[in-house]
């Protein structure tokens, strides 16, 4: 009985040894290591509010930016395959390669981030929204100012789509960096903010963002947010509403979906509702449901922009669309997306 004793407490301190000495060599292994960890690590997953995910497919319906030949960053719906930490797979699938080259290429699109750049590491703060994103110095791999303008309010819009995330601060090979190679400061983490700006004529007190359309090979068309300096106190419905109205500036090479035969008589607001009073000079030119489609599309996508905007409804002269002779089926006023592909 006593020798089986003894016996135990051998195995017990030879186990005991082997277990501290397979500690020790993982000690000394990071002790001696040179290999550099990422200094950004994911530390929680993206917090999704209100998206709908396919159980049978696993793809997540995401908003990605590119650019067209004229420099334009454009949003597009991508569904991409679902997984934890969706975010930082959205800027992979922005990543140059020559697949999705050529899978933009069919709508005149290019990809905004270089080709081999990686995602070093992602933290998204849960108190403030500040993401932290790290990438390979590839990500300088592009050509221009304007390319390097397009990279980062690419990728701070795209990461901004998620609810959890209100702005981004950029690293490269785990560094903040003051500026990049064309001089945009990145020192500070960036707001959404100034997609496509317009050059101000003159003094301006405010911007807001309108949506027009654009097409690079005359067959697929796409709308382009562009951020209007306008003269108004501060950004408001009307104001955006006119400039809509307006037209795009003519050296643009942009357009939308208002017919030359519609104006804008005003604007009120009830309830979340915009009810926007048109006057029109004739009213075949907006008899066609696609046209009617388009233009409400058109005049919804430019008003998302202000929280207290839920649906829109177009009136004519004061009086319905069905009331002016317009009966077609209810259109989407607040489109959820602007481009699909």
């Amino acid at each position: 009985m006593y020798i089986k004793r003894i016996l135990v407490l051998m195995l017990v301190i030879i186990l005991g040894i082997t277990m501290y000495g397979c500690k020790a060599v993982d000690v000394m292994k990071d002790l001696v290591s040179n290999e550099e960890e990422p200094e950004v690590e994911i530390i929680r997953s993206d917090v999704e509010e209100d998206i709908e995910i396919s159980n049978e497919v696993k793809v997540r319906d995401t908003v990605l930016y590119f650019q067209n030949e004229n420099g334009y960053l454009i949003p597009v719906k991508r569904q991409i395959p679902w997984e934890t930490g969706i975010a930082k797979a959205a800027l992979r699938n922005m990543i140059d390669s020559p697949i999705l080259r050529e899978d933009l290429g069919a709508i005149g699109l290019s990809p905004i981030i270089p080709a081999g750049t990686q995602i070093r590491g992602m933290a998204i703060h849960e108190d403030t929204g500040l993401c932290k994103v790290d990438f390979t110095e590839d990500i300088l791999n592009y050509e221009s100012q304007k390319d390097e303008e397009n990279l980062v309010r690419g990728i701070v819009y795209t990461l901004t789509e998620f609810p959890a995330v209100s702005k981004v601060q950029f690293m490269i090979e785990g560094k903040i960096v003051d500026k990049l190679k064309y001089g945009t400061d990145v020192s500070k983490p960036l707001n959404r903010e100034d997609i496509n700006l317009m050059s101000a004529q003159g003094d301006y007190n405010s911007k807001v963002v309108v949506y027009y359309k654009g097409t690079s090979n005359g067959e697929y068309e796409y709308y382009v947010p562009v951020t209007i300096p306008t003269s108004a106190p501060q950004a408001n419905v009307l104001t955006a509403l006119k400039e809509l109205f307006k037209g795009a500036p003519a050296s643009s090479g942009l357009y939308t979906d208002i017919p030359d035969t519609v104006q804008l008589q005003g604007v009120e607001v009830s309830d979340g509702i915009a009810y926007i009073d048109l006057s029109v000079s004739s009213i075949d030119s907006i008899a066609s449901e696609p046209v009617f489609n388009s233009m409400v599309s058109n005049i919804g996508l430019t008003l998302r922009q202000f929280e207290e905007i839920e649906d829109i409804e177009i009136l004519i002269d004061g009086k319905t669309a069905a009331e002016a002779g317009i009966e077609f089926g209810e259109p989407e006023g607040i489109p959820v997306f602007a481009n699909e592909y």
